[in-house]
């Protein structure tokens, strides 16, 4: 069809990619022309058939989907791509647009609303429902952790104390202490079990 959006499916679970397949059947535009599982995969996948718009699963085996558009889109700087997840956490949206995302979509999205993104995405447009739009204007730039706090919430998760933390990371343990108070700080919590329900939460981990 001289119309026809080209797709490109990544997400690791088959199921999934079966309902994909037989949500987009249904509108004869559109045409998927690959599958991948992986980042890997996605990436080798997207040279070989330079599809329209990716549909990419937030999790995979090798990278997020975030780094995986990241990764993309520094090799293919007008690759359209839709987020996929389960989570709906607040740094996972604002991650995704920032990675350069066109739409961030739960994978429960009723059938019309993927096509209507779709649609918006290919023609060089973001889709941002209202709820990822809420989201975006209450994100606080300020509160984003930086990787190396990222690796502490996620030692602090596991019950590691300030010693533990800073043995692991090859730091003092007054330096672990320092990045704890900054990560509490940032999330607005009082203490280490509010900021492992907070990191959930926002979708700085899963």
């Amino acid at each position: 069809m001289k119309n026809e959006i080209r797709i490109l499916i990544v997400d690791d679970h088959f199921l999934v990619r079966i309902g994909l397949l037989t949500s987009l059947k249904i509108h004869a535009e559109l045409k998927v022309v690959a599958e991948a599982s992986t980042a890997a995969e996605a990436m080798r996948l997207y040279r070989q058939h330079l599809p329209d718009v990716v549909l990419m699963d937030l999790r995979l085996p090798d990278l997020t989907g975030i780094e995986a558009t990241v990764k993309l889109r520094k090799d293919f700087p007008a690759a359209k791509v839709i987020i996929l997840s389960s989570y709906d956490g607040e740094d996972d949206i604002y991650r995704a647009f920032q990675a350069g995302a066109g739409a961030y979509l739960l994978k429960s999205v009723l059938e019309e609303e993927l096509f209507r993104a779709i649609k918006i995405v290919h023609s060089g447009q973001q889709y941002k429902p209202d709820h990822v739009v809420r989201t975006l204007a209450g994100h606080n730039p300020d509160s984003d952790l930086t990787p190396r706090e990222i690796e502490v919430l996620e030692l602090l998760i596991k019950g590691l104390s300030n010693k533990e933390i800073g043995d692991v990371l090859g730091c003092t343990e007054n330096t672990a202490k320092f990045h704890v108070k900054n990560i509490l700080g940032k999330l607005e919590v009082k203490d280490r079990t509010e900021a492992a329900t907070a990191a959930f939460h926002r979708g700085i981990l899963h």
